[in-house]
């Protein structure tokens, strides 16, 4: 069994010390967090440690961090989604990375988990490209995305806690983020040995002590058995 780790990078310098631990790296485009300097340094770091690279696409909210809720227009959506993988993209391509897929972000994730319009504005934006779009497995951006034949990427919360349904608890609740690694740890085994795991586990890289968590995530997945690595 194999499972890839992510997370989250690029929106500040200190986030870039997890390209040590994870597999993948959702490179922030700039328009929730960070800049191009930043987003530079995070493709020179993952092509340094073979790390392969997600554009972490969101709302154009750097004041609310991309996870205040927002509804924009679906062109205005379309655009400025793609103005952000092309951003990545350039930048990528002058360390001799490339794109592997796209994760959209923070209030923009859970969105489209159940928001039509806005879903269908996400595929929209991603299908020109044909990289996979990641979510969670019962979103419905991740049925378009099939729908439309983009291949999608399903993902796992390892320091997020989850409601009933499968969808996240907000962070405006109690107890939604795992702040514990030894937490962390047990979800990430859990999630990676269920019926139907994951392909990808994501921990936040703006979580405190972020890096004590990614690496005791990745710890008990390889003492569990679980190969640590991208998709094949």
């Amino acid at each position: 069994m194999r499972i890839d780790l992510n997370a989250d990078v690029a929106e500040t310098p200190d986030d870039l010390a997890l390209l040590d631990v994870v597999t993948s790296a959702n490179v922030c485009c700039g328009a929730y967090a960070g800049d191009e300097a930043l987003m530079l340094a995070g493709c020179e770091a993952a092509a340094a440690k073979g790390v392969r690279i997600g554009a972490q696409v969101g709302y154009a909210d750097p004041e609310g961090f991309g996870r205040r809720p927002m509804e924009p227009e679906t062109d205005e959506l379309v655009e400025g989604l793609r103005a952000q993988i092309d951003l990545l993209a350039e930048i990528a391509d002058s360390v001799g990375l490339a794109v592997a897929y796209v994760k959209p972000h923070g209030a923009l994730y859970n969105t489209i988990v159940d928001d039509e319009r806005q879903a269908r504005a996400v595929v929209e934006a991603v299908a020109p490209y044909g990289l996979a779009l990641m979510g969670l497995p019962d979103a419905t951006s991740v049925r378009i995305a099939g729908e439309e034949g983009l291949p999608v990427l399903l993902e796992g919360f390892a320091d997020r806690a989850y409601r009933t349904d499968g969808t996240l608890v907000p962070r405006s609740e109690p107890g939604a983020v795992l702040d514990d690694p030894a937490s962390a740890a047990a979800q990430a085994v859990s999630l990676a040995s269920s019926v139907t795991p994951p392909d990808s586990l994501c921990v936040h890289g703006d979580s405190p002590g972020a890096l004590e968590i990614a690496r005791s995530v990745r710890a008990a997945l390889e003492s569990a058995g679980i190969d640590v690595a991208v998709p094949a």
